[in-house]
């Protein structure tokens, strides 16, 4: 199964043979993939690494194309909904059994060390950490599930929840849509993704970086 997720990630990065590789083959199914992949990246605490920012670039990149085989509004309709109940999801898990998890001193498929590093964010940020977590990979993962360890206001999780699961999915896919049908975005298009990526990932880094320093500093 997860072979398979992973090969259907790079048919959908690989811009120059994407119709014959992935939208022929899958047809309406891709919707359907789209929607699992958004939804376990923030639904599961053991899947972090799934992309987040750079699949929504890629396929509003794809939804600017001539006659383009996915649709941007249904996009962001499903995208955010999946984000929505993933993260919905990840709450309640955390929720329920995380406490158990977060004692334990060694956790199958899970660090700890992120799920400590996340709980400083979220205790630092407070409910806005939901919508900030959104722009953030890690974070976006394992913040639902800190705050359903630490018990959050259903409705006000809910609240933020849906803000910054509708403003990462137009902000990511608009983005996408406005910008990827530039030539040289098309011709640098995986270098675009991973400077996504590096560009996302490097606000967390370096909160982490002051965080290690701090304490270093105090002992």
């Amino acid at each position: 199964m997860l072979n398979s997720l992973i090969g259907f990630i790079q048919k959908l990065f690989d811009l120059k043979h994407l119709n014959e590789n992935f939208l022929i083959p899958y047809g309406n199914l891709t919707y359907a993939l789209l929607f699992f992949i958004i939804f376990a990246e923030t639904g599961f605490v053991v899947t972090p690494f799934l992309p987040g920012d750079s699949l929504l670039f890629a396929v509003g990149a794809i939804a600017a194309w001539d006659n383009p085989p996915l649709d941007l509004f249904t996009l962001i309709i499903l995208l955010s909904v999946a984000g929505i109940i993933g993260n919905t999801i990840n709450y309640r898990i955390g929720y329920y059994i995380g406490p158990k998890i977060f004692e334990q001193e060694k956790i199958r498929l899970i660090k700890k060390e992120h799920l400590i590093k996340t709980h400083a964010f979220y205790e630092k940020h407070g409910a806005l950490a939901i919508i900030l977590s959104r722009f953030l990979p890690i974070f976006r993962t394992f913040v639902p599930f800190v705050a359903g360890i630490g018990r959050m206001d259903w409705k006000k999780f809910m609240l933020y929840n849906v803000v910054g699961g509708i403003s990462w999915v137009v902000i990511g896919t608009v983005a996408g849509y406005l910008f990827g049908n530039i030539p040289w975005v098309q011709e640098h298009f995986e270098m675009v993704l991973i400077a996504i990526v590096v560009i996302t990932v490097m606000p967390a880094v370096i909160g982490m970086a002051s965080e290690y320093l701090k304490s270093r500093k105090a002992k």
